[in-house]
């Protein structure tokens, strides 16, 4: 049992791994179509509907990704705008929270990471000060359609030991 923990733990790791390294294929195709991504106007996390952006965050095309294949959802969105680090903060684990995902970690230091668990959904984010004032949230959105058997548990267990 502790082994299976353990692979899904590195398994997380390596898919986020994974979606940050892959950042530089957002011109080959990976993204998706003009339509597909206009969080800010929907205030989604592109067609995510349970997680929601401040309508003070534009989407910034360039720097997100989004992937979509048959057995998995995700991708590496970034939003920029302004609004202060801790407001932000507040505002988001208090939307995710209403949108029943589970805080299951946070860091702090120069940036702030948070990471929230659902069934079969793992979302972790950056919240950091950027250039001119600007504030830069970076999510990091895995979603398992094929519906896993851990329902986010072995993230949670793994942030907790």
């Amino acid at each position: 049992m502790q082994k299976s923990k353990s692979m899904r733990w590195v398994l997380f790791f390596g898919v986020a791994l994974t979606l940050m390294l892959t950042g530089g294929c957002a011109n080959r195709g990976m993204v998706g179509s003009d339509s597909a991504g206009a969080p800010q106007l929907s205030n989604f996390a592109d067609d995510i509907k349970d997680i929601t952006i401040p309508t003070e965050l534009e989407w910034d095309r360039k720097s997100s990704t989004v992937i979509k294949t048959e057995s998995f959802r995700g991708g590496i969105f970034t939003y920029k705008g302004r609004a202060e680090v801790m407001s932000l903060k507040d505002y988001m684990v208090a939307s995710m929270q209403d949108n029943k995902w589970r805080l299951v970690g946070e860091t702090a230091s120069k940036d702030i990471m948070l990471a929230f668990v659902k069934p079969n959904k793992t979302c972790m984010m950056v919240i950091a000060e950027g250039v001119l004032g600007k504030t830069e949230l970076k999510l990091y959105v895995a979603i398992d359609k094929t519906g896993g058997a851990s329902g986010g548990g072995a993230t949670h267990d793994a942030f907790m030991q």
